[in-house]
């Protein structure tokens, strides 16, 4: 912009000129010298009039200058002057406050570097309209300089010379953040309304049914659910107080103990049984909680309920399934242990004796061979009716498998108590079978031991009996033999192979191998089961079968156990050295004996004390579920005991032992492990697959895990899997091998590719 001084600057030759030309235009020429010398006079007349005349425009103009200064200089908004590469030429003082530079440390400096990243080039399309000339342009951009942030307002507009730009800069860093905040209030309030939204679909829509009361418990609230389950409509309802469900089944101490808790821990949770409007009595399981506003105060109260009458039909099919032959509905192994069981305890406290009887028929092979496995089943149904009948009442009569049954026989006084049925059933056996136009012909070879006389537990008992049964085949069929104790030759073997044992524990020469569990569908390795194996100076590597049911409820059994407890927590810490840590770790077989110590929990705690770079949680105890528990409600507030120490829990041979499901109810484990000799036959017996398939279906009905054992092929795996079954272990995956072999399996293994699809 050019200085008004330098318009006052004229050459003399041309202010003359323009003043002879302004003259020339006044006057008429004269060649006279007066009018010469007044033609002069009057030139340099005009020349000092036009000079003035200038004078006072530059002056004007100069004033108008400072005042667009001081504008520019001292205005409330910053104003920037930038070339067209956004390089600063001028900035006012109120530009350079708001990006906190003194102005000369802006000049000449290019003005994106205070720019976010984000929106510099929403600043430079900004620049870009308006130099070429396309009016004022406005865009909003984050200023970062140091650790300070701007949201800055941008209007740009070219400048007169047309060379620069003129920029004016206001922060909105205020009204961002106002129009953050109410952007974010929008969002709570709309999320706020979405969730009341979903709550009323959940509470319309939910399968359970529900129930709103108010404080006195009058109910002010129900859901359609509700309604479908008791048949209780909401003009039915409303008002009503929730003792109308009532069935009678519990009695008024039920419903005490039940209000306690809730004003106690705010919520209750349990079985209860109600009735529906037509009178039906049904089961439910129901939640109740008291509900707080934010201030604490108790507001209403929340029951939530769903009928379980199809679940426990279920479960008591199942239960059916579990313990009884679906062929002749007599007891099965399951079933029979726990009778016998019973049948033992009873004995003890009456100071009787029972009769265990093993009966094997004589001939049903050739029958079956013959006729074929129909006829074959029709004759051991109608067999197990007659045998049934020559019973006494309160004997048990269970199919052991195939064409084996085992009886116990109760409230004996005298052997000779036991050879009349003995007898009885012999008859039931050889009478002919007339089945349609065929008529049969069987016996049966019988052995029985008597208890206490034979003072073994009852897995033992039924290996006498089946032991007497065998001599009574060879002796030429169709007889019984009762089965001679041998008191003092059995107890002195058995002094000689504790002794043995004994020897071994002291001088080391026990040792364990692990059996990998895999989940079959991800292949990743879970855990591996320690088992323990003798490394016999002379019989070689010995299986656990054959000497620990030698020292069954001996005290050298619960030694034994810890010693595997602290091998296995040294191996897992072992294995960490080298980066091999297994999700689930080890889990170890524990015997009832051992578990129903009054300090295990205690000694535990030491043994895990003296591992203490392991964690609990990779330790894993397998409740044998074949030992029968003598207090399970003790056993399971040692488990809880346990567990809060870290350590997991599962049930070790599912459905072969004592009352398997009153431990699924009351034992606090997470793992069913469904036995073996289940497993391998689940393939070729429709009755194993029934309650492998139960098992599982169980399971997921607790929300517990399940993982099968014996998987000995891959068409095992498979079909566990298409049960719903992933968790499992077995010779079709890996045999026990010892801890050195470990890794370098689990770096190997790969699922099969059938079992991933």
């Amino acid at each position: 912009m050019n200085s008004p001084v330098k318009s006052v600057k004229l050459l003399a030759k041309e202010l003359r000129h323009r003043a002879e030309v302004k003259l020339t235009k006044q006057t008429v020429p004269s060649d006279s010298a007066a009018q010469k010398m007044l033609h002069e006079l009057q030139v340099h007349q005009i020349e000092l009039e036009m000079q003035n005349e200038e004078l006072h425009q530059a002056q004007r103009t100069q004033k108008l200058h400072y005042r667009y200064t001081e504008l520019f200089e001292f205005a409330p908004i910053g104003y920037f002057s930038f070339d067209v590469n956004a390089i600063i030429n001028q900035v006012n003082f109120r530009g350079a406050s708001l990006l906190g530079i003194e102005r000369a440390n802006l000049v000449n400096k290019q003005f994106l570097n205070y720019v976010n990243a984000q929106y510099r080039d929403s600043l430079k399309s900004c620049l870009f309209k308006a130099f070429a000339g396309s009016g004022i342009q406005s865009c909003e951009i984050l200023a970062e300089v140091g650790t300070k942030i701007l949201w800055l307002n941008i209007e740009a507009n070219l400048g007169i010379t047309g060379t620069d730009c003129l920029v004016a800069v206001t922060d909105i860093s205020e009204r961002k953040k106002i129009e953050h905040e109410q952007k974010l209030a929008n969002e709570e309030k709309e999320k706020l309304v979405d969730e009341l939204a979903l709550a009323a679909k959940v509470f319309t829509h939910a399968r359970e049914g529900i129930l709103i009361t108010d404080t006195k418990g009058i109910i002010i609230e129900v859901n359609d659910a509700f309604t479908e389950i008791t048949g209780y409509s909401r003009e039915d309802s409303l008002g009503q107080n929730p003792s109308l469900l009532q069935s009678g089944r519990q009695s008024a101490e039920f419903y005490i103990a039940m209000w306690k808790t809730i004003f106690t821990t705010g919520e209750w949770y349990g079985e209860i049984w109600n009735k529906r409007k037509n009178g039906e009595v049904y089961p439910e399981i129901m939640t109740i909680c008291a509900v707080h506003n934010d201030a604490g105060e108790l507001q209403n109260y929340l029951a939530m309920f769903g009928d379980i009458s199809v679940m426990k039909s279920k479960i008591k099919k199942l239960e059916h399934i579990t313990h009884y032959d679906l062929l002749t509905n007599l007891p099965n192994r399951v079933l029979l242990a726990d009778r016998l069981t019973q049948a033992m305890l009873q004995c003890k406290r009456r100071q009787q004796s029972l009769a265990v009887v093993f009966l094997d028929l004589d001939g049903f092979k050739q029958i079956n061979d013959s006729y074929g496995h129909d006829l074959g089943d029709e004759l051991l149904i109608a067999l197990s009716i007659r045998m049934k009948g020559a019973l006494r009442e309160g004997d048990t009569l269970a199919r052991f498998g195939g064409d084996e049954f085992v009886a116990v026989l109760t409230d004996l006084s005298k052997v000779e108590d036991c050879k009349a049925t003995l007898e009885r059933l012999l008859r039931a056996v050889s009478e002919p079978v007339a089945l349609g136009d065929v008529v049969l012909n069987v016996s049966a070879s019988i052995g029985a031991t008597l208890y206490p006389q034979d003072n073994a537990e009852a897995d033992l008992l039924m290996r006498h009996a089946d032991q007497a049964m065998h001599v009574a085949k060879e002796s030429g069929k169709n007889c019984y033999h009762l089965f001679d104790t041998a008191e003092n030759v059995a107890i002195k073997l058995q002094l000689d192979n504790l002794k043995t044992i004994r020897s071994a524990l002291d001088n080391e020469q026990f040792v364990l191998h692990y059996q990998p569990k895999v989940n079959m569908r991800t292949g990743l390795v879970t855990g591996v089961e320690a088992l323990i194996r003798w490394q016999h100076p002379e019989r070689g590597l010995l299986n656990p079968f054959e000497f620990l049911p030698l020292i069954e409820n001996h005290p050298m059994s619960i030694e034994m156990g810890e010693w595997v407890i602290d091998t296995a927590l040294r191996q897992i810490s072992q294995w960490q050295t080298i980066g091999l840590i297994l999700p689930t770790g080890i889990s170890v077989n524990i015997a009832a004996m051992q578990l129903q110590q009054p300090d295990f929990t205690n000694k535990l705690t030491r043994l895990l004390a003296a591992h203490a770079d392991v964690e609990a949680r990779h330790l894993e105890l397998e409740v044998l579920e074949t030992s029968a528990l003598d207090d399970v409600i003790r056993v399971s507030t040692t488990m809880n005991d346990c567990m809060a120490l870290g350590v997991n829990f599962s049930l070790d041979d599912f459905g072969t032992g004592y009352s398997s499901l009153t431990y699924l109810r009351r034992l606090p484990a997470n793992l069913i492990k469904i036995d073996q000799s289940f497993v391998r036959d689940m393939l070729v017996n429709v009755d194993d697959l029934a309650i492998v398939e139960g098992v599982i279906a169980l399971a997921k009905s607790f929300k517990r895990e399940v993982i099968a054992e014996g998987v000995e092929t891959i068409e095992h795996g498979t079909a566990l899997l298409q049960l719903g079954c992933e968790l499992a272990q077995g010779y079709g995956i890996a045999r026990p091998m010892p801890a050195s072999d470990i890794p370098a399996w689990i770096s190997c293994w790969k699922p099969d590719i059938s079992w991933q699809s």
